[in-house]
């Protein structure tokens, strides 16, 4: 048994040495105190490290097929009142939304940026007082309210009730709405008394649009939109004006769900306008991103990065649609985010190699410092004796 354990002693790669041939040095105390602050420091970053989650990030070719595109947006436009305002968007495959109302809110606001009043639809309600019938009467008692469409009827059945109505029937036959006053509905509702009376205030627009995941755009412009010639048009006859200011300010743009660490570049942009009119125009490449987080829930949403354009009319004639346009376009690649844990095997080495790291390169410049130490001693001693 003892040759076994004599055995075992001489595999020993650590011998020790006795403690009277130990020499201590000030150089190596100062090195000892010095390296042992910098392993704890380094020690402590590695902890953090191993407690917090970290994100891999990976590209991969977008697979996905038949999903829509959810728009969150929040835009202000201090001099366009909200009786102007009226967003669309289209796509590439043909698809299109006109005069989008639905998950929209609009805020009137003054001169000073301050709501005057909030509002989800139109201009407001008809009255119902002896109104113009279809067939030319008025409405009588015991009657039931048919108004005439003046010629935009697409069937001898239907109705104008409300001056949206007419505008909405010459929207889709692609007619513009010269004269608002000589529409029955229209002079009732007083509404261009109500864009007289809106002058000078601005609007706040907020809300979602779904869309197909494929490009396309969307747009706030002054004024119903139709198809003409294949063209796509905004009725700007009733209003009347010869110039639109579309300044405007983008308080939030984002293409999916808030995930961690994501920078939507428009978030706070401003830009004012100096020319009569004009078409602003935001070109936008969308990545779609998945965030997995470290409970494995996953985020579906998007990235962008953004240039802008502005198409001025310098001859203060409309020559193109007054408006604020952004234009999407959807890359093939995909970012995959993935919070995880470092291992505790891999931080148990990494530990191991500051500790051992340290103590090995502190020895050698201890060991340098000392023999350089003794060397300049003897030199010193022969230099004495000669």
């Amino acid at each position: 048994m003892e040759g076994v354990f004599a055995k075992l002693r001489n595999l020993d790669a650590y011998p020790k040495i006795n403690e009277d041939f130990y020499s201590r040095t000030l150089s190596g105390g100062i090195i000892t105190i010095v390296s042992s602050i910098v392993m704890f420091l380094l020690f402590v970053s590695e902890l953090r490290l191993y407690l917090h989650a970290v994100t891999e990030t990976k590209l991969v070719v977008d697979t996905s097929r038949g999903e829509s595109l959810r728009i969150n947006f929040d835009v202000t436009f201090p001099a366009l009142s909200c009786s102007m305002l009226s967003l669309d968007a289209m796509d590439i495959s043909g698809e299109e939304h006109l005069d989008v109302r639905h998950d929209i809110i609009k805020k009137r606001l003054d001169s000073h940026g301050n709501v005057i009043e909030t509002r989800q639809d139109g201009i407001g309600s008809p009255k119902i007082e002896k109104p113009l019938q279809r067939h030319g009467g008025r409405l009588e008692h015991n009657e039931t309210y048919c108004g005439s469409c003046y010629g935009a009827e697409a069937s001898d059945d239907d109705c104008c009730n409300s001056c949206e109505e007419v505008r909405e029937a010459y929207r889709k036959k692609g007619w513009g709405l010269s004269n608002p006053d000589l529409v029955d509905q229209c002079k009732r509702e007083g509404f261009l008394e109500k864009i007289k009376n809106e002058e000078g205030e601005g609007c706040n627009v907020y809300g979602f649009l779904e869309v197909k995941k494929v490009g396309g755009n969307f747009h706030f412009a002054p004024g119903k939109s139709f198809q003409q010639s294949n063209m796509h048009v905004h009725d700007l006859l009733p209003f009347q004006k010869d110039s639109f200011n579309i300044s405007h300010k983008i308080n939030k743009l984002t293409f999916g769900e808030y995930f961690p660490g994501v920078v939507n570049p428009l978030d706070g942009v401003q830009w004012v306008q100096h020319s009569p009119n004009g078409m602003y125009q935001y070109f936008i490449k969308v990545v779609p991103t998945v965030y997995t987080d470290i409970n494995g829930r996953t985020i579906q949403s998007n990235q962008f990065s953004v240039t802008e354009h502005f198409k001025s009319d310098d001859t203060g004639r409309l020559q193109s649609v007054p408006g604020v346009f952004f234009f999407y376009d959807l890359s093939p690649i995909k970012v995959t985010f993935m919070e995880g844990h470092v291992s505790f095997l891999h931080f148990l080495t990494n530990v191991c190699a500051i500790v051992g790291g340290i103590f090995t390169v502190s020895g050698i410049l201890d060991s340098f410092i000392y023999h350089g130490q003794r060397a300049i001693k003897k030199k010193m001693e022969i230099g004495k004796f000669s």
